[in-house]
């Protein structure tokens, strides 16, 4: 028997199952405030573009609002006695941080990625076999390092080279990825967000290192994490969270059902089957305002963003400046649990400004209450990233009304 969904009803489930209806911080975030947020994202998709701030951290302000970026920077790459490290990094949906339980679930990748995960990487390996152990001896013996200082240990040089040929010291930074691919290596990131790799056991804990799950339990359980930070949600939906193959996760669904994790509904206007989640509830209201990411797991899935909230968002980052549509980096406007406008953002650090550089309503919304709502959402960003004002300096039908609100 199936239940049905509208789509309002199925917008409240994914935004409550996301954190969106979580009662925010009184005061400052606190670390049980980030477990919270973990509870419910399972991820945080990282990036480094720092146009305005570094992916992973912005999820974590959309459900928490201001707080230290030094929280989540300890929980991710510090693990003194009293704070032990909540969260590993590796390739779950990309390059993301995810609890550092769930690591082991990631195992069959690691597996499949034995030997380097890109064609680039598999020539360099086989060319020289020998730097594998160079690179392991030297972190083995100087803890983590970074592939400058792992060169500097084996005494290699860039070697002269012409214009697009590859360096030498290409080679190690390739040797390093492909050991963090296969688990020997894990790494953390200083304040320039650079990756220092070491030893997986020391990074991790030898028992999180030692554990080993079956691809088959572990793409169940990876299933039944995605389930529930949707909500709801189509195969597809559920596969792309931790970029599982439809393949892997198709036959999983049906034992999600039978033991109840899981029941098949149709929702209002989805073409594609649907699951909904045992502990899946829908907020009465939500109302919440914040941004978001482009990278947040609420929307990094366009298709699903689409279905969701009718919003067709493209990140334009890669798109020639003359062909883009609203910006390069664009984050969504969550509003009364509406996707109603969208921003571009930079962080003029030097003039210690937030620059709105475009601004655009989605169709149907009253503009006048969009722009009075994101002009104070603005300034909430700006304070967080340690900026002054908010200048609205671009173009887009919700300029003229958000430059009035801004004054």
């Amino acid at each position: 028997m199936r239940t049905e969904l509208s789509l309002p009803q199925a917008r409240r489930v994914a935004l409550t199952a996301q954190g969106f209806a979580d009662r925010p911080p009184s005061g400052a975030p606190t670390r049980a405030h980030l477990k919270r947020v973990l509870a419910r994202t399972r991820l945080l998709q990282m990036d480094s573009v720092n146009v305005l701030a570094r992916a992973h951290y912005l999820p974590v302000f959309s459900r928490l609002g201001p707080y230290d970026d030094r929280l989540l920077e300890r929980a991710a790459w510090e693990s003194p006695a009293r704070s032990p490290r909540l969260l590993a990094e590796y390739w779950a949906h990309e390059a993301a941080l995810i609890p550092l339980d769930d690591w082991p679930l990631f195992g069959w990748r690691m597996a499949r990625y034995a030997g380097g995960r890109w064609r680039h990487t598999r020539e360099v390996l086989q060319r020289n076999p020998a730097l594998i152990d160079d690179v392991v001896a030297v972190i083995d013996q100087t803890g983590a390092s970074t592939p400058r200082q792992i060169e500097a240990a084996l005494g290699i040089r860039a070697a002269a080279t012409r214009p697009g040929s590859w360096w030498v010291r290409g080679e190690v930074k390739q040797v390093c990825e492909a050991l963090f691919a296969e688990g020997r290596l894990s790494a953390t990131r200083d304040q320039n967000f650079t990756r220092h790799y070491d030893l997986a056991d020391r990074v991790l804990g030898r028992d999180i290192v030692a554990r080993r799950i079956g691809e088959t339990d572990a793409v169940r359980a990876l299933v039944r994490r995605a389930a529930a930070a949707h909500g709801v949600a189509t195969a597809a939906d559920l596969a792309d969270y931790y970029r599982l193959d439809a393949a892997q996760v198709r036959p999983v669904l049906p034992d999600l059902v039978d033991e109840g994790t899981l029941t098949p509904v149709r929702v209002e206007g989805w073409t594609e089957d649907a699951y909904l989640h045992a502990d899946a509830r829908a907020a009465r209201s939500m109302p919440r305002s914040t941004l978001l990411s482009p990278f947040d797991p609420l929307i990094f899935f366009r298709p699903r963003t689409q279905r969701l909230f009718g919003f067709h968002y493209r990140l334009e980052i890669y798109v020639p400046k003359a062909r883009r549509v609203h910006g390069y980096y664009v984050l969504p406007y969550l509003l009364d649990g509406q996707l109603v406008a969208r921003v571009d953002l930079k962080a003029d650090r030097g003039e210690r400004v937030l620059r709105v550089l475009a601004a655009h309503h989605e169709p149907g919304v009253d503009t006048g209450e969009v722009a009075a709502a994101l002009a104070a959402d603005l300034q909430r960003l700006a304070a967080w990233r340690n900026l002054d004002t908010v200048r609205i300096a671009g173009p887009g039908d919700l300029a003229p009304a958000l430059t009035r609100s801004c004054r």
